[in-house]
């Protein structure tokens, strides 16, 4: 492998979570000099335990963090904790990464690989218990409450399909509805699977002993609850994407093809950033998609420069 300088590399990566750590580890076994740029701050943090990941399952997502970080270091990789506050192009060189420290690195390419954040209702408690009983994902946390009593809180559309989907773990689930909100035809689907409607607006939640045990309504009732899921407002962290020029929809997600390619020459973007619904696994496998890509044209980039340099002497 040709030497490089420290603060150059062929594909920065920048969000060093599935996505990210899977792009660098595909990389770095391609021999390409690789730096992951990661703020430590994960989307899942607040979860002990992940599942849908094949020979994972049950899995802290923290451990398989760890996990993934020495296996791109085995292959010579470099991790460097920090926040990327800009990218900047330089031609055909490639860009300038400007993290927030004051510290530059150069790099060929670019995957941004930082994920998105949820935006939840404003009831006071939820933020405290997201990702431990107040909990979005059915396929991730379902089995796991198979059988409580579970609550959806509704609102956003889509929200009442979002329950039948829960209906699948628990015979016992309520959905929060507020109102003269419901059409007559939601209202006869939830009631046909015998899903409790609650038309009332949420004032909060109810722990006892660190455990949900209940929903409080603005009426004063308590509806009891073991878990309740509630579908939040995805939003892209994609400043830098945005930033450096990429083409975003109305809704803020990268424009992309299949390997995460956006439409900035030589930046990509996989996991969450570009797909809302990636859970741990199909981030990890957009992120070797990408890498994929990233390194074919890399091998492109190669050809010309020494063809170039053949007819040049």
């Amino acid at each position: 492998m040709t030497p490089f300088d420290a603060n150059h590399y062929d594909v920065t990566v920048i969000g060093g979570s599935a996505a990210g750590l899977s792009a660098a580890l595909v990389l770095s076994r391609a021999r390409r000099s690789v730096v992951v740029v990661d703020s430590g701050s994960p989307r899942n943090a607040p979860a002990t335990h992940m599942h849908g990941f094949l020979s994972r399952d049950g899995m802290n997502p923290a451990d398989l963090l760890d996990v993934g970080r020495d296996e791109v270091k085995g292959y010579g990789g470099e991790l460097l904790p920090g926040v990327v506050a800009e990218l900047i192009p330089k031609g055909p060189q490639g860009f300038w990464v400007l993290l927030r420290d004051g510290r530059r690195l150069s790099a060929r390419r670019l995957l941004v690989a930082t994920g998105l954040h949820d935006e939840l209702p404003a009831i006071a408690g939820l933020a405290e218990r997201w990702a431990r009983d107040v909990l979005h994902c059915p396929y991730c946390h379902g089995h796991e409450v198979a059988d409580r009593r579970l609550g959806v809180l509704g609102g956003p559309p889509g929200a009442v399909r979002y329950a039948q989907i829960i209906r699948q773990w628990s015979g016992d689930v309520a959905y929060f509805a507020a109102p003269d909100t419901l059409t007559a035809a939601h209202r006869s689907e939830l009631l046909a699977r015998n899903i409790d409607i609650v038309e009332s607006p949420v004032d909060g939640l109810v722990v006892d002993h660190d455990r949900l045990v209940g929903v409080r309504l603005a009426d004063g009732r308590v509806v009891p609850r073991d878990a309740l899921f509630v579908p939040p407002r995805f939003v892209p962290n994609n400043a830098l994407l945005v930033g450096v020029g990429c083409a975003v929809d109305d809704a803020g997600w990268p424009m992309t093809d299949g390997t995460g390619r956006t439409s900035v020459h030589g930046v990509w973007a996989a996991g969450n950033v570009a797909d809302p619904r990636a859970q741990v696994i199909t981030a990890a496998g957009a992120g070797s998609a990408a890498a994929i890509s990233i390194n074919a044209e890399l091998v492109e980039d190669d050809i010309r420069r020494a063809v170039d340099d053949v007819n040049s002497v």
